[in-house]
């Protein structure tokens, strides 16, 4: 990377990871704490996400919202559906950010700073950048894992997940010759060491029967292996079903892609998350990845002198 110390605006590349992207969380605040100005923000899937909080002023909302979430209330979230399409519609969840004006009805154009998302259309195979535009729609599309979230129509194609063709939109961005270029890898093959946390005291909670099965079965499918390294194929103590399949395939191509975009387009700090830190549906990790995304940016931001 090269050293920068006089640029004070930074162009900020959100990546894709699911869960993992409340670790964008901490970055935004440790760039913020010192000193710097976003002045424009790129991202794909949950990048996208947290960047439009960002840009309508309501990250610190949902902050307050999303570290109050545990494993029942992120259940809850979840409306599943027998669609072939996905087997989750994606709309409970941006109802309750609705409901509690987290994403208001705004046009791109009309944010504060400059907004780009990113998309795939798997029926004209191209990426869709929305730079104009309903911010909700840019958002809604840029997240649509494929085979889980069901997918959106728009402009006779359809749209799924932005991670799909451009995991680290760094070819995208809008920048200013000073501008800090500043992005963020969610799946990154660094280790992963786990953040110091205020202990706080949990607060004893007595779930019936079903609601307890409900628990262990959402811990089968979502947060089993997601994040451990396989050592040998064979390992009968692993066993690999549909969602891990699904999410270290999605994990594999993505961490390629991004790979080759950060040859090609070298950002002037990139902050390394660990792919093993959080699965992508693990979204009652909230404190405890915000934690990390901040410990990550404030060494990669010190490792450039910045």
């Amino acid at each position: 990377m090269t050293k920068v110390s006089t640029k004070k605006n930074v162009a900020l590349v959100l990546s894709s990871g699911g869960a993992r992207g409340l670790a964008h969380i901490g970055v935004i605040d440790e760039i913020v704490e010192r000193g710097y100005t976003i002045t424009s923000i790129t991202g794909s899937s949950m990048g996208a996400f947290v960047g439009g909080l960002y840009a309508t002023g309501n990250i610190d909302k949902f902050r307050e919202w999303v570290v109050n979430l545990d494993k029942l209330r992120v259940f809850n979230l979840v409306d599943f559906t027998l669609s072939s399409q996905g087997f989750v519609r994606g709309e409970r969840v941006f109802e309750k950010m609705r409901k509690l004006k987290m994403i208001p009805e705004i046009n791109i154009e009309d944010l504060p700073i400059k907004y780009i998302a990113v998309a795939a259309d798997i029926i004209n195979n191209k990426e869709v950048i929305f730079d104009k535009g309903n911010l909700y729609k840019a958002i809604r599309a840029s997240i649509s894992i494929p085979n889980v979230f069901t997918p959106i129509e728009y402009d006779g194609g359809i749209l799924v997940d932005g991670g799909v063709l451009n995991p680290m939109p760094i070819n995208r961005v809008s920048r200013s010759k000073n501008d800090l270029l500043i992005a963020v890898d969610l799946n990154s093959l660094v280790s992963y060491q786990k953040p110091n946390l205020s202990k706080k005291t949990e607060p004893d909670v007595i779930h019936s029967e079903k609601v307890t099965r409900l628990i262990k079965k959402w811990d089968e499918l979502f947060s089993s292996h997601h994040n451990e390294k396989i050592e040998k194929p064979n390992d009968k103590k692993l066993k690999l079903g549909y969602f891990d399949i699904l999410t270290r395939s999605i994990q594999l191509m993505q961490s390629k892609l991004t790979e080759q975009t950060i040859e090609t387009y070298p950002p002037d700090v990139l902050v390394s998350i660990s792919k093993y830190s959080c699965s992508v549906f693990e979204f009652y990790k909230g404190e405890e990845m915000i934690a990390y995304g901040r410990e990550a940016c404030k060494m990669a931001m010190d490792k450039t002198g910045l």
